[in-house]
């Protein structure tokens, strides 16, 4: 996808949360602000993307555009609460799973697009939550079972529910991605986060260090679902299990970097349902919030070691307030006493946030050993030719092979920081 995101950005937030192992929070689970509509109500302003051209090219050319038709039979086959929820649960989860084995090469590869693209999986949920907002059922559902439906179809759609450890002399990696975003600039775009994502789930790469399992999931690109605890929720659980973790996203050209400092500050870039958010991050407990969070990433192993195509950088720069000033400034190296964030080497952006939130998450569960930080992956691009969104091809060869690089790189910097952290663990034990 090409795309530049603005200056007052910095870094853009579709990625990937690499977690090599992972955190969360107690706060009421919910999918979105949009889900306290009703039966018949208008379908969300992500929804209403699907009535595009390129949205419905994508389902019909992967033949993901049959699961919706399937997933609304069954609703309306449903007599109770519970057999709704028996419905969204088995539906959510095969859609993920559908996904994640078109891109691993198992089952037929159903379409022409590369069993890699991260889109169908994105439509075709977002097709689903159309229909269960507009789904009248046939017993009484209040707003309040109908918002616990959509967080379901949310979680499991999004790998959330299906997250195993295997047993410990196998190391553990969780890896999260993103949604695509930025969609009214250009509607073709994904996000190599995602992709990443999808590739990797369940996956046993060998490491120095032995072998490690990695599992993922996604992320939607909505602050009210950051604020609401969406990634606390999601991590807690798993967190203490882990042997490392990462969040990854997109962020800029030709290039990865390791964001070596988070900040606790929302800098209001508009998200998918075109919402913008400016100010501190919003967790539970505030009083006792830094204003940074830091990575425990081996990022000069990462950054030194031949990874792949793009190179890999250890970013340090940050932009704050300083202590007793008053106005934003730029810092190379990292933050200054008592300076308050207004971004983190990630940006201001979602990618910044879950970045901030994983990290903070991990320090409050007393793991602050643990191996884990924020990887940005370069900005996947089309190809030459194919950059104007008005008249451009959902997909071409560059697209494709931008993708299939980042994705391979993701999984060489996964096994690299396996047995970086572990190099370091033992260097400061030994």
């Amino acid at each position: 996808m090409t795309y530049h995101l603005p200056a007052t950005t910095r870094l853009g937030i579709g990625g990937v949360t690499l977690l090599l192992v992972l955190t969360g929070s107690a706060l009421p689970a919910t999918a979105s602000s949009a889900d306290t509509a009703r039966a018949g109500a208008q379908p969300t302003v992500e929804e209403r993307r699907l009535e595009r051209a390129v949205p419905q090219e994508i389902l019909r050319r992967s033949g993901f555009d049959v699961l919706a038709p399937r997933f609304a039979r069954a609703l309306e086959g449903s007599r109770s609460y519970v057999q709704a929820e028996r419905t969204v649960a088995r539906h959510a989860s095969a859609l993920w799973q559908r996904a994640v084995d078109r891109a691993q090469g198992r089952g037929p590869a159903s379409g022409d697009p590369s069993r890699g693209d991260d889109r169908p999986l994105y439509w075709a949920r977002l097709a689903l939550s159309r229909e269960l907002r507009s789904w009248t059922p046939r017993f009484d559902l209040g707003d309040q079972r109908r918002k616990a439906l959509h967080t379901a179809l949310e979680t499991s759609s999004r790998g959330q529910d299906d997250v195993r450890h295997p047993g410990r002399e196998v190391k553990r990696v969780l890896v999260t991605g993103f949604d695509p975003f930025t969609l009214d600039r250009d509607i073709r775009i994904g996000n190599p986060s995602g992709a990443s994502a999808l590739a990797l789930d369940g996956t046993l790469v060998h490491t120095a260090d032995g072998p490690a399992r990695i599992e993922a999931v996604v992320f939607p690109v909505r602050w009210t679902d950051f604020a609401e605890g969406a990634v606390e929720r999601a991590l807690a659980r798993h967190l203490p299990y882990l042997d490392a973790f990462t969040t990854i996203s997109q962020g800029r050209q030709g290039r990865f970097d390791v964001e070596r400092t988070n900040g606790a500050w929302r800098g209001g870039f508009a998200d998918n349902e075109n919402l913008s958010r400016t100010g501190t991050v919003p967790v539970t407990d505030p009083a006792s919030q830094p204003q940074w969070t830091s990575t425990t990433l081996p990022y000069r192993q990462l950054t030194e070691a031949d990874t792949g195509r793009f190179p890999v950088y250890d970013n340090t720069e940050v932009t704050e307030i300083p202590a007793g000033a008053t106005q934003p400034v730029t810092r190379p190296d990292g933050p200054t006493e008592g300076s308050a964030a207004r971004a983190g080497g990630g940006g201001d952006y979602l990618s910044n946030e879950i970045a901030y939130r994983a990290t903070l998450l991990r320090d409050r569960l007393g793991l602050s050993k643990l191996p884990g930080g924020h990887l940005h992956t370069p900005v996947l691009q089309f190809g030459p030719g194919n950059e104007n969104p008005a008249t451009g091809a959902v997909t071409d060869p560059g697209f494709e092979r931008n993708r299939s690089d980042i994705v391979r790189q993701v999984r060489a910097l996964v096994k690299t920081a396996v047995s970086g952290a572990a190099a370091e663990a033992e260097r400061r034990t030994g």
